[in-house]
Formats: C-alpha cells, sequence, structure tokens
C-alpha cells in the first residue's frame, strides 16, 4: 500500500515509529491525541474483492488509557478496524470507487471526545512514472510529490538516429483541502524536468489563481519549482484551478513543453445546514388515517451535494402538545415529506401541532455532522364529527291566528365543529305534526338558530296548538362512523292565538241571471256572509259599497237585493252581458272586522230596441251609374231579436215611392236605387220602415240623407256646396262663420269709434272763444279733394232741390272720388224759401243728427262735404266775403241769430270801423 501518491514507503508509518521511539525516552515532553494527518491521499487497486485490506490510517493516542472507537462515513463498502486498517465490504473496482473523500471519526468511549480526518482515494499510476519515480531525485525525506516533464528520450537501437518522443503523461490532479490551518505559504508539489541536469532553468506558472485573477494564491520556486499555495482555499467560492507549469533557461528559452496542472479543493464539512423557511405551515384533516400526508420541508448546505458534507437527514426533535402521543408525525430523513405514524387527531381537543424539525450534514451522523432546525406548524382542520345538538327537548312558541311570515320560536343548538363551516351550519327540518306546510324554520346565518316562521295561514277554529318534531343536521354530512345522537331532535309547541277574522261572502262572486227590463223594487237574491269566528257571538250588517249604474239596493240585516230602476242590458255598465256590483259584511267585533262580495249579473236579451239605418248619410250622382246604394241596420238588441231586418219605404211623403225603391239583399242588407235616372242637386231625406225578427218584432221608421251632387267621370262630387261639405265638417263651419261675424262687429265698433271722434273734434273748432282769430280754421284745410276732378263741382247743388232742372242732374255714372256711395238718401228736411236765419240752424242740426244715425257714412266727417244744401237757395257767391265792391251797407246782424258759430262773422262784416 503506498501514500502520496506511491512515492516510497508510508511515511505515517516512520513517523509513528519515531514517536512511539521518543515516547519510550521521553524526549517528547507534549504529545496531542489525534489522527496524524489532516488528510491522507491512498492509492487503490485497480480491482478489489471483499475482504481485502486497502489502507490504514494512524491515530496517536498518547498513551490515554481510553479506548477509541473508529468510525467510517461509508459503512456500505468499507470497514474499518480497531488498528486503524480498512478493509472493502464488496468488490470495488475503479468505476465503482467512490469519488468523495472518506472521513473517518475516532471518539474516545470515555469522555465522548472525537476526532476526524478525510482520506482521497486515487487509482494507481502507470509504470513509466513509477519509473521515473524511482530515477528522481530523493525527496522522501521531505515528503513532497514531484511532477516530471515528459522525457525527450533518443532510442540508440533506432537506425538513421530518429528520435522517439515519449507520450504525454497524464498528471493526476493535486487535491488541496479547504480551510487549511497549517502555516502559509504550503508547499503542494514540486516541478522537474530532467533537463536541469546540464543546464540552470526556471521554472513558472500561469493561470486563474497564478498571474490571474484571483492573483497570488499560488507560486512556485524559480529554480527549485516548489508549487505553494499562500492562503486557506473555499471550496465554495473556486473549487478547482486550471495552472500551466513552464521551464525555460536563462534566457528565456522554452525548454520543455508547457504541462496542465489541474488542483482540486477539497470539500470540507464547514457549512451548516440552512431551511428555506424558518417557520414551516401545513396543515392535516381530524382524524387523519396514520400514513398521511402533511407537508414537505426542505434545506440546503453550500458544502458538496456529492459528499458526506452535504448530504442531509432530517429528523424532528420535538413535537408540541404531546397528545395524545408524543410520536403523532414522522419525517422522511431524506426527503423531508412529513406523514402522521399515529392516530387520534382531534381538531376540537389539539387545533395545532408545533414540530421542531433538525437536519443534519455528513448524513445525519450525530458526533460530527453539523445541525439546523426550523419548526413547522401543522393544523388540524375540522372535518363533521360532531353533530348539531338541540340546548333543550322542548321549545315553545305562539302565534295570532291569519299571520303569515312571523317567526314563533327560535331553536338553538351547539355544534363543536369550526364556527360558520359546513360542518358547523346547521339544517333544521320538519319531520313531523306540520301535514299542511304551515311551517318552516330557516337558518339564522349569524346565530345558526332555527327560525320556526309561520308560511301558511293557521285558523284557529280548525287548530288550537300545533306540535312539530325538528330535526337538525349540518350543511354536509358527518363523516363515516359518526351517528347523529338524541339531542338532534326537539320538539316545538305552539298555541294559537284567537282574533276577529272578517266575515266572507260564499261564493264570491256570486253569479245570478236575470232578463233585462225587471222592474224597479223587484227582488233579486240574498247576498249573505260568514262569520269565521265560530266562538264569538257577533252580528253581520252590509252595506252597498260598489254600484255604477245605481240599480241595487241591500238589506243591512238580512241581505236582501231588490233593485231600483229598470235593468238595461245596453247601459254602458254593462260588458259582456255582465253587471256587477259589490256589497261589504263588517261584524260588530272588537276591532270590527269586515269583507267584500263581489255580485254579478248576467243580463238576458229582451227584444226592447228598435232598428235603424245606417249609415245615416250617404251620396248619389245626379245620374247614378250604378243607380244604388247598399244600406243595413243597426240593432241594439242580440240574436234573435236583431236580424234579419225587414226594409221598406215609407207611404209620405208621396214622391218618397214614386222616385225611390228598395230591394232586400239579404237579412241585413237592401239596396236603396233610383227609379227615376236623373235627380236634381241637393240633400234628400228618405224614411225607410225597418223591422226586426224579435218574438216581439218592433218597427222604426230611420230617415237616410243623401246628398245628391254632380260627379265627374271618376264618380266623384264636383259641386262647390259638395266640396265644402267634404272638406269642412259642421264644427269648423260654424267657427268660420262665428270668425266672420266677430270680424264685422270689430269693424263696425271701429266706425262708430272713428265717428264720434270726428264728431268731438268738430265741437272743439266749433266752440272756440270768439276772441280767437277764426281765420285760422278757416284756412286750415285737410281736404282738397282730387286734383281737377275736384274743380267740376255742379254748382246747381247749392239750390233748393226745387228749383233745379231735372236735366241738370249729374248722371248715376259720374260721381266724385269722395262723394258718398250710391245708398238710399236720408230723407233730410227741405227749407222754406223764406230764407230765415233759425232755418239753417235747425237743418245742420237736423242734417248732423241724420248723418251720426246714417250707417253707410264713411269713416271721415261727412259734414265737410256740401254738395246738397236743399232746394231754394238764394245765397249768393261766398266770394263776396272777401271783395271790397260786395256791398259794405249790408247787414250781417242777421248772423247773431244763427248762433254763436257765426257771431264772429257777424262782428267781423256787420260791425263799425272800429
Amino acid at each position: 500500500m503506498y501514500f502520496y501518491e506511491g512515492r516510497g514507503l508510508l511515511l505515517l508509518t516512520l513517523l509513528a515509529a519515531l514517536q512511539i521511539a521518543t515516547e519510550g525516552r521521553g524526549t517528547l515532553p507534549l504529545c496531542r491525541p489525534g489522527f496524524s494527518e489532516d488528510v491522507y491521499v491512498a492509492v487503490v487497486p485497480e480491482s478489489a474483492e471483499k475482504g481485502q485490506p486497502l489502507f490504514n490510517v494512524k491515530f496517536v493516542n498518547c498513551g490515554r488509557g481510553g479506548l477509541v472507537r473508529f468510525e467510517c462515513s461509508n459503512p456500505f463498502d468499507f470497514r474499518i478496524e480497531a488498528d486503524g486498517v480498512v478493509y472493502a465490504l464488496r468488490p470495488l473496482t475503479l468505476s465503482t470507487l467512490p469519488t468523495v473523500p472518506l472521513v473517518i471519526v475516532a471518539r474516545d468511549e470515555t469522555n465522548q471526545q472525537q476526532w476526524q480526518t478525510q482520506v482521497r482515494l486515487t487509482p494507481p499510476v502507470g509504470q513509466d512514472q513509477q519509473a521515473q519515480d524511482i530515477q528522481a531525485p530523493p525527496a522522501q525525506s521531505q515528503g513532497l510529490q514531484e511532477i516530471w516533464f515528459p522525457s525527450r528520450q533518443t532510442d540508440s537501437s533506432s537506425i538513421g538516429q530518429l528520435k522517439r518522443m515519449k507520450r504525454d503523461w497524464v498528471i493526476p490532479p493535486i487535491n488541496v483541502p479547504e480551510n487549511s490551518r497549517g502555516e502559509f505559504p504550503q508547499d503542494l508539489v514540486r516541478i522537474r524536468s530532467d533537463n536541469d541536469k546540464n543546464r540552470s532553468l526556471r521554472y513558472s506558472v500561469t493561470g486563474p489563481g497564478a498571474d490571474q485573477p484571483p492573483t497570488g494564491i499560488f507560486i512556485i520556486h524559480p529554480i527549485s519549482g516548489e508549487l505553494s499555495v499562500m492562503k486557506p482555499l473555499d471550496r465554495e467560492h473556486i473549487s478547482n484551478f486550471h495552472l500551466r507549469a513552464h521551464a525555460v533557461d536563462l534566457n528565456g528559452n522554452q525548454v520543455e513543453s508547457p504541462i496542465d496542472i489541474v488542483i482540486n479543493v477539497i470539500d470540507m464539512n464547514d457549512n451548516r445546514p440552512e431551511f428555506i423557511h424558518q417557520i414551516w405551515n401545513g396543515s392535516v384533516p381530524e382524524g387523519s388515517k396514520p400514513g398521511t400526508f402533511v407537508m414537505t420541508v426542505t434545506s440546503v448546505d453550500k458544502d458538496d451535494p456529492k459528499t458526506a458534507n452535504g448530504m442531509l437527514r432530517y429528523k424532528i426533535g420535538s413535537q408540541n402538545p404531546e397528545s395524545p402521543t408524543s410520536n403523532m408525525f414522522t419525517i422522511n430523513n431524506k426527503t423531508g415529506d412529513i406523514i402522521t405514524v399515529a392516530a387520534g387527531l382531534d381538531r376540537e381537543k389539539v387545533p395545532q401541532y408545533t414540530l421542531i424539525i433538525q437536519a443534519t450534514d455528513m448524513e445525519g451522523n450525530p458526533m460530527y455532522g453539523l445541525s439546523n432546525t426550523a419548526t413547522a406548524v401543522i393544523r388540524v382542520t375540522d372535518i363533521n364529527d360532531n353533530p348539531p345538538e338541540f340546548t333543550a327537548e322542548m321549545f315553545f312558541g305562539e302565534v295570532p291566528e291569519n299571520r303569515v311570515n312571523v317567526i314563533v320560536a327560535n331553536l338553538t343548538v351547539t355544534d363543536k365543529d369550526q364556527p360558520n363551516t359546513l360542518a358547523w351550519k346547521a339544517v333544521y327540518k320538519i319531520t313531523g305534526g306540520d301535514p299542511t306546510g304551515r311551517f318552516s324554520v330557516p337558518t339564522d346565518p349569524t346565530t345558526n338558530e332555527g327560525l320556526v316562521t309561520v308560511v301558511k295561514p293557521i285558523d284557529y277554529e280548525i287548530s288550537r296548538t300545533y306540535m312539530l318534531t325538528v330535526v337538525a343536521v349540518n350543511e354536509v354530512s358527518l363523516a363515516r362512523g359518526i351517528h347523529s345522537p338524541r339531542q338532534s331532535t326537539a320538539t316545538v309547541s305552539i298555541r294559537v292565538i284567537d282574533v276577529n277574522e272578517s266575515p266572507y261572502f260564499d261564493p264570491n262572486p256570486k253569479l245570478i241571471k236575470l232578463e233585462e227590463g225587471m222592474l224597479a223594487e223587484s227582488t233579486l237574491t240574498t247576498f249573505t256572509a260568514q262569520d269565521p269566528d265560530r266562538f264569538m257571538q257577533q252580528s253581520i250588517r252590509y252595506t252597498r259599497l260598489s254600484d255604477p249604474a245605481n240599480w241595487l239596493r241591500i238589506d243591512a240585516n238580512t241581505g236582501r237585493i231588490t233593485t231600483i230602476a229598470v235593468l238595461d242590458r245596453e247601459s254602458p255598465y254593462v260588458k259582456d252581458n255582465m253587471y256587477s256590483a259589490t256589497f261589504l259584511a263588517s261584524d260588530n267585533g272588537v276591532p270590527p272586522a269586515s269583507g267584500t262580495g263581489t255580485l254579478q249579473i248576467s243580463l238576458l236579451d229582451i227584444n226592447d230596441n228598435a232598428p235603424h239605418v245606417y249609415p245615416q248619410e250617404t251620396e248619389m250622382c245626379k245620374k247614378p251609374e250604378p243607380n244604388g246604394i247598399n244600406i243595413t241596420a243597426l240593432d241594439g238588441d242580440l240574436n234573435p231579436n236583431a236580424g234579419p231586418f225587414a226594409f221598406e219605404l215609407a207611404n209620405r211623403p208621396s214622391d218618397v215611392r214614386r222616385n225611390w225603391t228598395i230591394t232586400r239583399l239579404s237579412g241585413d242588407y237592401a239596396l236603396l236605387s233610383l227609379k227615376i235616372g236623373f235627380l236634381e242637386s241637393g240633400i234628400y231625406e228618405i224614411p225607410i220602415i225597418i223591422t226586426d225578427s224579435g218574438n216581439l218584432p218592433m218597427s222604426n221608421t230611420s230617415y237616410l240623407r243623401v246628398k245628391v251632387c254632380q260627379c265627374d267621370h271618376n264618380g266623384d262630387c264636383t259641386d262647390q256646396q259638395h266640396i265644402i261639405a267634404a272638406g269642412l265638417g259642421t264644427g269648423a263651419i260654424i267657427a268660420i262663420l262665428l270668425c266672420i261675424i266677430i270680424l264685422l262687429i270689430l269693424v263696425l265698433l271701429f266706425v262708430v269709434w272713428m265717428k264720434r271722434r270726428d264728431k268731438e273734434r268738430q265741437a272743439k273748432q266749433l266752440l272756440i272763444d270768439p276772441e280767437d282769430d277764426v281765420r285760422d280754421n278757416i284756412l286750415k284745410y285737410d281736404e282738397e279733394g282730387g286734383g281737377e276732378e275736384d274743380q267740376d263741382y255742379d254748382l246747381s247743388q247749392l239750390q233748393q232741390p226745387d228749383t233745379i232742372e231735372p236735366d241738370t242732374i249729374k248722371p248715376v255714372g259720374i260721381r266724385r272720388m269722395d262723394e258718398r256711395p250710391l245708398h238710399p238718401e236720408p230723407q233730410y228736411p227741405i227749407r222754406s224759401a223764406a230764407p230765415h236765419p233759425g232755418d239753417i240752424g235747425d237743418f245742420i242740426n237736423e242734417g248732423l243728427k241724420a248723418a251720426d244715425n246714417d250707417p253707410t257714412a264713411p269713416p271721415y266727417d261727412s259734414l265737410l262735404v256740401f254738395d246738397y244744401e236743399g232746394s231754394g237757395s238764394t245765397a249768393g257767391s261766398l266770394s263776396s266775403l272777401n271783395s271790397s265792391s260786395s256791398g259794405g251797407d249790408q247787414d250781417y246782424d242777421y248772423l247773431n241769430d244763427w248762433g254763436p258759430r257765426f257771431r264772429k262773422l257777424a262782428d267781423m262784416y256787420g260791425g263799425s270801423d272800429d
């Protein structure tokens, strides 16, 4: 067996022997118990049989009296004896050789102190390297492994001096444990070249950790080629390094091809397991069987998971509470699955469990594995394993009769299941005592109580008490094996309270059939009501509530109904031969109650309506083509008191039968035709006698209004009178006539107002103060006539009418523009031949009255137009008023007699020179 890559004998054995020798001589004053090495490297054969010794480890006991026991981290493949020799427990090959280091633990069974080391297993190297190891400079005293550059040798037996290159070596990786506590720099290996025998060489390494980041981890001595590590390594940071070794001469020339060196950082158990969550929450239904899955907890370890350092094992450290047993749950030590192992989970007793879960690496070895803990909270969920139970066996309630939707009793229950869940909510069912379904028991969602409710009216006279049987269950079924106890059924006693009920008519409505025409004070029927309160002595009175036609009367005590008018089927209050009246029945209870009843009278028809012609108005052309009008009859009665009808023309007037003829087309229709071929335009009323088919037939003479008009080629009337009649209705024509009359009245009122206004203006002008200058009024002309035509005056009109020649009268067709219209002239008074001053005043006053009373007068003042002054006038020319030669000796005093209006003229012309 070889250590340190098989170079020489086991150095450990020599050191141990040396230590034993020195201990015997007492030259070593201090001895520390433990393994001789922190890490062993052992070369194992390519194949090993079961029971074959492979290697051994040395433990320095330092003369301790206690017994040291060894343990191996892989007890399935290896066994270690008390002397430190490790044996194979099964056939091993290079392919089945574990890749992770073996951990050897030594434990002092006296004080439980323990020590630990690791063993790296490597395959054997080739024969060529073994030969070169023999030729290499002795280095066993230093215990440092040497790595040689591949040699370049010349084969003397070869012809032609051909050089043969030795194949490249496969350099095994260098294993360096992490977190080493040794002194630094720590030598790892020596790099050698066989060319350094002839000349001086310089060695160097390149790569990450040397001259590349992270730099300064590895260095090499340029002359001796010793490769050293400068500080502890961390596998969790960098698990391996790839370096390249170089050999050059003093001039920097490469003398060897670079070789690759791999440095593996060997994992040490320097990280504790860490749970993903510190608190894990899970649940399991109560009553679960053993083996029910609950939850899974997970932990991670930063160490190498391929080694025992990262292989975790779980276990339950504690359970709280420990009821009903301390081992209600177990955990799979590899997966972390928690399952139940015992029965008896009861939420009502233990609603929650708390478990302390421990995770340990080194495959759960409690001696040298690192541990960590987490908390698992397992909630026990509820199932329906507790039925609802009534708090009492008997419940009581009372309700007035005829009341519905009222709560008469509250049923209370208890349920140990979790509140507000389906396993806790109660459902109440009536199983007895209510055959007619007058009660229901809904559940109060808040209190879980059963509310006994009346859903149909209860009659005190039928039943005074009720005894209900009610069962309470949950919304979900009970768990298997759980049965409802006796307390899940209760009895409810309900007392009915008697109240005063309303009288009721039976039947309601009541139907009777009668013939119409029944006379007043006739008895129809007796309409009485019944009082449901059989246990109360009460009387009933009747009143009429609704009688649209006011035909009926009811006796207040007996309910006898009589007529107060004749029943008429053709009345507008009768619908489909049916007349309805409503009556009220009231009792004398406390408080009083009343009810209504409806009496329906089906009226049978009698022949009490005579037929009449339809339509009542029609049109016909002067020369009708065809010359006939279809008519029918309307009868308010029903068959057989209506049609078929008999149509006949009346005998008078005599021209009716002479001009018209009527022909029966069917039982309901007849044809009215002209006997003559032409009829003048106008409106004709034709009397037609119509007789119905009643048992006692009734006849009636109806007048058909026929409008005869001139028609066009389409047969449509073209007369203006027809157009007006067709275009406007009677109401429209009357409205138009009223508008015209109102307009004429407004015009007449306006004319009267204008005439009165002119009259007042003239009166003001005549009553002017005599001191005022009258010439102003004389020179003011409001109307000067119509131009040249205005000069065509007939001066003879100023003379008296009796002196005018008949041939001098102006022809009728020649008139002035402002002349009065041609209407009968009013009879003005004729002056006498003698020009007496009083005659002129009387004439003017009489003319003024006649003009005011003349309805044909124009709106302007007629007094300004003087085209007639009467006959026999002796007045001279008016031009004499302004003429100086008109005779100054003329006497004008008579003007004073004409009134105040002419006194000014008398003063002007009849006065003195002053």
